[in-house]
């Protein structure tokens, strides 16, 4: 046997090993993604009204038949939207928005602010192989937020009147917020604004709302459904500028598992969504420390989706 031969038979070998794995699905967007197409996994962000989100829908789905498997708390956008890609994950709640500027980085359409303009566009930018469902009214947006008693004393009631005094004050908000066109560098190139020190602490969540109770920090990203606003009396500073786009709530999925089964337990729940109840029923979970899993069931009750 000459050595191209030998090469030839070798390559074979190669080739009729790979062959088998390709028609297995090899890419994730191509293919069945995480396994029987019957069985949808929800994924969620890392913080309560996301997990509480993802629940809702995980119940409507298994209220009509589907087989739900649950991976929450997986973390940050860029960790599960990895997921999403690669098929460890098939769908979860995203903020339409929020998901935009992920996805654009800084080239953020200008003229794009409305509900349905930011759904529009995002139809440009969606990864191959992921699809968005029908958004929800719901809306839960980012914010920066700060004490009563800072705003008296630095007179502020919008983000701009922060670059006066931005650098006496510390911003604390989840760590991606620092990279994050939606976030400091944003603030830098819309408004102007440079703070003292970025703390890096929890998206929204409970080292955020301590730490600007405690003055730890002076500015937190908190999300506005969050009912710490109205107990605390904290102030919402109004954003002049659109840095945080409309945020309305918007079920993303492999396409591989959209169904007419799916896609109708997942659109009734997005057709009943207010602000109103996402603030109410987030409420049960942050305040009166319910589980998310309990809240869900009620709400899906009360809405009349779930008997």
């Amino acid at each position: 046997m000459t050595w191209k031969t030998r090469r030839l038979v070798a390559l074979a070998a190669v080739v009729a090993a790979v062959l088998p794995l390709s028609a297995c699905g090899g890419d994730p967007t191509a293919g069945g993604g995480s396994g029987d197409s019957s069985t949808i996994t929800i994924g969620s962000a890392n913080f309560p009204e996301n997990e509480l989100l993802a629940e809702i829908y995980a119940q409507a789905l298994e209220a009509k038949g589907v087989k739900v498997n649950r991976k929450f708390n997986i973390g940050a956008r860029e960790l599960y939207l990895k997921a999403l890609k690669d098929g460890s994950i098939d769908m979860l709640p995203e903020y339409n928005g929020a998901l935009l500027a992920a996805l654009s980085g800084q080239d953020v359409p200008k003229d794009v602010s409305t509900p349905d303009q930011v759904y529009n566009a995002l139809q440009k930018v969606l990864p191959s192989g992921i699809q968005t469902l029908p958004q929800a009214a719901a809306e839960d947006k980012d914010t920066l937020t700060v004490t009563s008693e800072t705003a008296s004393k630095y007179h502020l009631k919008t983000i701009d009147d922060l670059k006066p005094v931005a650098s006496k004050l510390v911003l604390g908000a989840g760590p991606e917020f620092k990279s994050r066109y939606q976030g400091i560098v944003g603030l830098k190139d819309l408004y102007g604004i440079t703070f003292k020190q970025f703390k890096p602490l929890d998206p929204g969540g409970p080292l955020t709302k301590a730490a600007l109770t405690k003055g730890d920090i002076q500015v937190g990203n908190i999300f506005s459904t969050d009912s710490s606003i109205v107990t605390e009396k904290w102030v919402v500073l109004d954003d002049t500028k659109n840095l945080f786009l409309a945020q309305n709530i918007v079920p993303i999925i492999r396409k591989t598992k959209v169904s007419d089964k799916v896609s109708g337990a997942i659109n009734e729940v997005s057709k009943a969504l207010t602000t109103e109840d996402l603030t109410k029923y987030l409420a049960e979970v942050q305040v009166d420390k319910k589980d998310s899993a309990t809240v869900a069931k009620q709400y899906l009750s009360d809405k009349g989706i779930v008997s």
